[in-house]
């Protein structure tokens, strides 16, 4: 249809990156595909590279429209959080490449939107998105994540166009 968004949600790992795209239509949202990227243990380089090859045939694949990525979030470990900050460079840079626009949202924003509690654990945030996509059995985890990155960017347009008195035609 014309007027269905495709939105690729990202979640970024420099071992594995998952993805997620759902389409939307009006008011409902729909699961198209997700999967995660095996990048490895091997050269960090070959492990960007991989991430960015990978999302580059996805997109091509699937035809986003829109794309959102988790930020990243340091905890303890500077030098993973730098891992992680490139890997999801990588990530973005797949998606500028093919002409999509990347929002960004933090994992507590993530957990919020779907659970409605910033300090949700990944198994509430999980059944979330399996519950909203109507989806039977398991996801992996960083599927899952980035399956609720796009519904998190999806409710946070919608909520906006609310807040602003139009309407983008899409909801979770």
């Amino acid at each position: 249809m014309a007027d269905e968004r495709r939105v690729l949600g990202i979640d970024p790992g420099s071992v594995r990156t998952g993805f997620g795209i759902i389409a939307v239509d009006g008011v409902r949202s729909r699961y198209v595909a997700s999967g995660v990227i095996q990048a490895g243990r091997g050269a960090f380089a070959e492990r960007l590279h991989t991430i960015f090859t990978s999302l580059a045939a996805v997109i091509a694949e699937h035809g986003p429209t829109e794309s959102a990525v988790e930020e990243v979030f340091v905890n303890r470990n500077v030098q993973s959080a730098l891992k992680l900050g490139q890997a999801r460079g990588a990530a973005i840079c797949a998606c500028a490449s093919a002409g999509l626009a990347v929002d960004e949202y933090s994992a507590r924003a993530v957990k919020q939107a779907l659970v409605g509690r910033g300090g949700a654990d990944k198994d509430q945030v999980g059944y979330m998105v399996r519950t909203i996509l109507t989806l039977k059995g398991d996801l992996r985890e960083d599927a899952a994540d980035a399956l609720a990155v796009a519904l998190t960017h999806v409710q946070h347009d919608r909520l906006t166009a609310q807040l602003a008195g139009q309407s983008r035609g899409g909801a979770t």
